[in-house]
């Protein structure tokens, strides 16, 4: 989640280094503008609005995170 010390573009950077390192799902919440930026080895990043939930996909069968309450 970022926070409101964080840099949005720092922390893109450290998502996709975490991505690059073996990672295979990475969700960066992101408050102020009510979206996700979701992060997975080989495609480009989904960025997804609040209305939604968060799967788990494969990483985490059967994980759902609903976003509404954030």
């Amino acid at each position: 989640m970022l926070s409101p010390s964080d840099s949005l573009k720092n922390t893109q950077a450290k998502m996709r280094e975490y991505i690059a390192n073996g990672s295979r799902l990475g969700w960066l919440i992101n408050r102020k503008r009510s979206e996700v930026e979701i992060y997975r080895p080989g495609k480009p990043v989904e960025v997804v609005q609040f209305s939604q939930s968060l799967s788990g996909e494969d990483v985490l069968p059967g994980f759902t995170l609903n976003l509404q309450g954030i």
